[in-house]
């Protein structure tokens, strides 16, 4: 008799959960990786215009790339303030911004550099279609200086490749709200909540969300260590009535959660991002600085290959523009096994 398979939660059917979800130490390799394979490239970007120039460069670590998304994230709040937009617009718009460098570096696409500042925006413009709170191109561009409509548009696919196409993403601010309403039902429950415990607990999602914690935990175990945060009473006695068999390692996962947000949920100082700004100007791809050798030289690449996918193609069209612009002639039709002319002929005898 075989077992009965377990039973799959919708969040454990996600993408999200499937492809975007990693431990500490994965985290970790897959930003090492990113940032050593960046680093090789550019030192040999560097090496061809001029040899040896690469030893001079001071190069960003991971670390340092991190610290910079870090502070773009503070931006995309900043600018979800000036629209206006609802919970779900900004954080979905910081996920996809998240989850773009953890296939991008910093050192590609700089902050200071103006096709960066358009990854973010455009991160955000497409928050706004895949949670169903779309604005007009030409309004969103028009609240933002030095920006046209193609400019967040010509980025569009660069950034949704990135995400694979996965746009649906699970919100930690969510959960709570599930939680926030699930709690005010306990039995034991004898007074009535404030609303300011549940502002308080949100105020620690949204902390949340200049760490890695949704790379690694669920919305869930998020939004429990958010309330644990404001009342860890409640939010224990909550746990509790829950069906598992694992509330010890949901307890350990919990107070992670919650050194993590009260750790690094904040700001980055200034000071050390200006640090590491500097260093980027120096260390950042050439064939990105408009103007240089190595952008020149991508640039003719580029233009070379549309000229030769535009010569094949007036190549292949050539037969086609020569012949009968009403068609060709049906060719004469082939007899096939029955021959349907000699049935008249039989009528006849």
């Amino acid at each position: 008799m075989s077992t009965p398979q377990a039973k799959v939660t919708l969040f454990e059917a996600s993408t999200q959960y499937k492809n975007w979800r990693y431990s500490v130490a994965q985290l970790a390799r897959i930003r090492r990786d990113l940032n050593d394979a960046a680093v090789a490239i550019i030192r040999t970007k560097f090496d061809t215009d001029e040899l040896g120039s690469s030893s001079n460069v001071s190069f960003l670590n991971a670390d340092e790339e991190v610290l910079l998304v870090k502070l773009y994230i503070t931006k995309i709040t900043q600018l979800c303030g000036l629209f206006r937009f609802p919970e779900e617009v900004e954080a979905t718009a910081i996920t996809f911004l998240k989850r773009f460098y953890l296939k991008n570096t910093v050192m590609d696409w700089h902050p200071k550099n103006v096709m960066f500042t358009i990854a973010r925006l455009t991160a955000l413009f497409l928050a706004t279609k895949t949670t169903n709170n779309p604005i007009s191109l030409e309004i969103y561009t028009k609240h933002i200086p030095n920006t046209a409509p193609n400019d967040v548009l010509d980025l569009e696919f660069l950034v949704a490749q990135s995400l694979g196409f996965e746009f649906a993403v699970w919100l930690s601010h969510r959960a709570l709200w599930g939680i926030w309403l699930d709690i005010q039902n306990l039995p034991d429950l004898t007074e009535k909540l404030q609303p300011e415990l549940y502002d308080t607990a949100l105020n620690h999602i949204r902390a949340s969300r200049l760490t890695d914690a949704e790379l690694i935990y669920t919305p869930s175990q998020i939004a429990l260590a958010a309330f644990s945060l404001s009342w860890p009473e409640l939010a224990s006695q909550w746990a509790a009535t829950k069906e598992s068999t694992e509330l010890t390692s949901l307890s350990q996962i919990t107070e992670d959660i919650k050194l993590m947000i009260t750790s690094c949920g904040r700001a980055p100082n200034i000071e050390s991002v200006r640090e590491v700004d500097r260093r980027l100007k120096l260390c950042k791809n050439p064939e990105k600085v408009i103007g240089s050798k190595a952008y020149l030289a991508r640039k003719r690449e580029e233009d070379r290959k549309v000229e030769e996918r535009r010569n094949k193609k007036v190549g292949s069209q050539k037969g086609t523009d020569e012949s009968d612009p009403f068609g060709n002639e049906l060719s004469q039709r082939k007899g096939g096994l029955v021959d349907y002319e000699d049935d008249d002929d039989d009528d006849d005898a």
